[in-house]
């Protein structure tokens, strides 16, 4: 049998994101992750046969993912164009072995195809930040560190954050958002030396958050906002990617001390898992470690990113 285009469903090439702050969608979103996963795979990478037919569509067919799967052809191509009820968990897990996702994907999917019923609307509820843990920060001296909410924004942070990636303080609340600086500010692009990680890590953060709240107003207008003003954010949303990072290593070009090599631990909070503590460090005697004693040194004068510090703050 000839591989032949796979019929569309609406919903999978439905813009899913409404830029006036309207729900994204949910059923959208299911079927363009599905597809994304099962075009990824080719049929060695789970031990199917390949004939060296050319395939008309990138991937696995979809009977060979609902056999793989252990499920009907219709059942699956169902769940692929958005209807995700009453799929049971035992279903998801064997789709999701099939389609190899990593756990990150596997909870993804979960929260696409059986969202959690929340009590409240999650705009409504306002991201505090407790006041021990603020005054945690500020005792966290010689190292960056800052607590990022939903949809990427800032919600608190000490001085040698402000002191490496800028005073947050300075901008209106709601640009102090990761997703917004990242893409929209020209400075922000010049600061990470591999800034297409950083989008690339800022999408996969707010697709999971799109998982978790797909009726939240405020996240489906920032994506709509991006989507509009920046090629970058569309070329990276449209692949659907989730992952989360929790430690890693991130390299600046910190536009007072040079280049900066410092490595990052993310903590949830117990109390609230929507809230993350990010704490950055540099190597012991490291040029990094002196470049951060450097700024902690120079005080405000250090947070005015682009612009030298004046004689009195050195």
């Amino acid at each position: 049998m000839d591989d032949q285009p796979e019929s569309a469903h609406p919903a999978e090439h439905a813009h899913a994101v409404s830029p006036t702050g309207g729900a994204l969608d949910r059923r959208a979103e299911l079927s363009e992750f599905l597809r994304t996963r099962r075009a990824r795979l080719k049929p060695e990478d789970v031990g199917l046969p390949d004939f060296g037919r050319h395939r008309r569509v990138p991937g696995l067919r979809r009977e060979e993912l609902a056999q793989l799967a252990g499920v009907s052809v219709a059942y699956y191509t169902r769940l692929e164009q958005g209807n995700g009820r009453n799929v049971s968990a035992e279903v998801l897990d064997a789709i999701a072995r099939a389609l190899r996702l990593t756990d990150a994907e596997h909870a993804h999917l979960t929260h696409l195809a059986k969202p959690k019923q929340h009590k409240k609307r999650p705009s409504v509820r306002a991201q505090v930040v407790r006041g021990t843990l603020r005054q945690l920060l500020d005792t966290m001296d010689g190292v960056p560190a800052y607590v990022a909410g939903r949809r990427t924004d800032i919600l608190a942070w000490n001085a040698m954050a402000a002191a490496v990636f800028g005073d947050w303080a300075e901008l209106p609340p709601q640009d102090r958002n990761w997703a917004r600086l990242t893409f929209l500010r020209p400075d922000y692009h010049d600061l990470f030396l591999d800034w297409e990680q950083k989008a690339i890590d800022i999408v996969c953060h707010l697709r999971m958050d799109a998982g978790c709240y797909p009726e939240d107003p405020k996240l489906s207008a920032l994506v709509g906002e991006l989507s509009v003003k920046s090629e970058d954010f569309r070329r990276l949303w449209a692949t659907h990617d989730v992952k989360e990072k929790s430690h890693g290593v991130k390299r600046f070009r910190h536009p007072l001390v040079g280049e900066l090599t410092l490595n990052f631990e993310s903590f949830r909070l117990p109390d609230d898992s929507d809230q993350t503590l990010i704490v950055y460090h540099a190597e012991p005697a490291s040029p990094t470690a002196e470049a951060l004693r450097l700024l902690a040194s120079w005080g405000r004068d250090a947070t005015k990113a682009g612009a030298p510090p004046s004689p009195s703050g050195v």
